[in-house]
């Protein structure tokens, strides 16, 4: 039986640590505590870590991110109460792996918990295929079938659909869509990815209106949905 993951909580408030160490121990995470930006990245150097829980409104929180990922690719999930959407680029663009704003479900933070875990053990690079829903993502194959029919992509709403099923359950912001699929002159061309979202939600969800595959993420980007499987690793 593998080892339970190990998850780090950076925040400076007493019942929110109490409260998600009661949540994550209740799906048999090991739990670690921090109280401080300085206290958790000094944790971070010193035992193993699969994830961390990093509240952005730490006294002494600035560049907690850039730091980190100057030497480490654990997958992070910032807690903030400020719902502002340019933070949120900013921060996804500089390495978290999630945004979660507070007030929120413990059950919804433990599934994004579990998708950044899934997503950062099985990489792109050695991931079968991806499952949403009804849907299947064979990177081996370069196909997408929905109830195990084939569907006809063109090849910017399946290289669109990838790069989400590589980030799946994850957040992916627009410039970085844009950037990698259209290129670094159309990062701010927002409108060819609504386009191309409505054509790919016309051939995978069962009501395009109401998407449980694509997700938005209003201002920020999209997501495939949380609850994707990973499959296993080419070779394995």
């Amino acid at each position: 039986m593998s080892d339970p993951p190990v998850v780090l909580v950076v925040d400076d408030e007493t019942q929110i640590r109490r409260f998600l160490r009661a949540g994550f121990e209740q799906e048999r995470f090991v739990v670690n505590e921090a109280a401080s930006a300085a206290e958790g990245l000094r944790a971070a150097t010193l035992q193993p870590l699969d994830l961390m829980i990093l509240d952005l409104a730490l006294p002494d929180g600035d560049g907690v991110v850039q730091r980190l990922r100057a030497w480490s690719t654990i997958p992070v999930i910032v807690l903030s109460v400020r719902a502002n959407e340019a933070e949120k680029v900013r921060l996804l663009e500089l390495g978290a792996d999630d945004y979660v704003v507070k007030p929120f479900g413990m059950a919804e933070l433990l599934a994004r918990a579990r998708a950044a875990l899934r997503r950062h053990t099985r990489g792109p690079a050695s991931a079968s295929s991806v499952n949403v829903e009804r849907l299947k993502i064979d990177f081996a194959r370069r196909a997408v079938t929905l109830d195990g029919m084939r569907l006809t992509l063109t090849p910017k709403e399946y290289r669109l659909l990838q790069i989400l099923a590589q980030h799946a359950g994850s957040v992916v912001t627009h410039q970085h869509l844009l950037k990698e699929v259209w290129g670094q002159p159309h990062v701010q061309d927002t409108h060819y990815l609504r386009i191309f979202v409505r054509k790919l939600r016309q051939k995978i969800e069962a009501d395009p209106n109401r998407p449980r595959i694509l997700l938005t993420e209003l201002g920020v980007g999209y997501r495939l949905g949380i609850n994707a499987e990973v499959g296993e690793p080419v070779g394995a």
